[in-house]
């Protein structure tokens, strides 16, 4: 008769582009009793063939990956892996992604800046099948799910997709439509569509307004 594995631990893949924060959480994660991580990766096809390999329980997943979107890595992996829960990680402002996230797929959403201290709470919370935001995103939610519309004030900035953000903030951070193009591995075309609909969206007349706008945007989310 073979007894129950009562020691059995909760298997975690941590995505991320930088070795020092995959590093730091594992560290984190492992020292819990009952989780362990399993696997590492550094981008969106590696961690897709490690969740196939390894099979994980969670999945810790940067949304700015540096040759891949973390945002469309959270939507494979939900339509891939349904029983995989995903807590997006991000330095953004989660008032901007957090929902994005959310939408995409994921359980849960922390910052970088509080990962340390909460990303064990966050784990947690989402293997029990609950949502995890901070409380200040939690009333942001409530007040919108209760209300008419979108929040007084919304900026315009919300109003993109996840994929016309993406390339906003590539934008503003001086890649030109070809280098965004090969970074998404995307069209030059296609690009340039996603400009249209980003200059439309913004009431941007040209490209130099656009590229003003967007520098000035990803200025004003670095000095925050």
């Amino acid at each position: 008769m073979v007894k129950e594995d009562k020691t059995k631990k909760t298997r975690i893949i941590v995505v991320d582009d930088h070795p020092i924060v995959r590093q730091g959480l594992s560290q984190l994660i492992n020292h819990e009793p009952d989780l362990e991580v399993c696997a590492q990766a550094e981008d969106a096809p590696q961690a897709m063939s490690l969740i196939k390999q390894f099979k994980p329980d969670v999945a810790i997943v940067d949304i700015s990956l540096k040759e891949s979107s973390g945002m469309e890595l959270i939507k494979d992996i939900k339509t891939s892996y349904p029983s995989v829960s995903i807590l997006a990680l991000s330095m953004h402002d989660e008032s901007l992604y957090a929902e994005r996230a959310l939408r995409a797929g994921a359980k849960g959403y922390i910052m970088k800046s509080v990962a340390t201290e909460k990303v064990v709470d966050a784990i947690k919370q989402i293997l029990a099948d609950r949502i995890y935001v901070s409380d200040k995103m939690s009333a942001k939610m409530m007040r919108k799910m209760v209300g008419a519309g979108p929040e007084v004030g919304a900026s315009a900035i919300e109003r993109l997709s996840d994929r016309e953000l993406e390339v906003f903030t590539l934008i503003g951070q001086g890649n030109s439509t070809r280098k965004i193009a090969e970074h998404l591995h995307l069209s030059v075309k296609t690009i340039e569509t996603y400009r249209a609909h980003i200059k439309e969206k913004l009431n941007l007349t040209d490209a130099t307004e656009l590229l003003q706008y967007a520098i000035r945007w990803v200025n004003s989310k670095t000095t925050e």
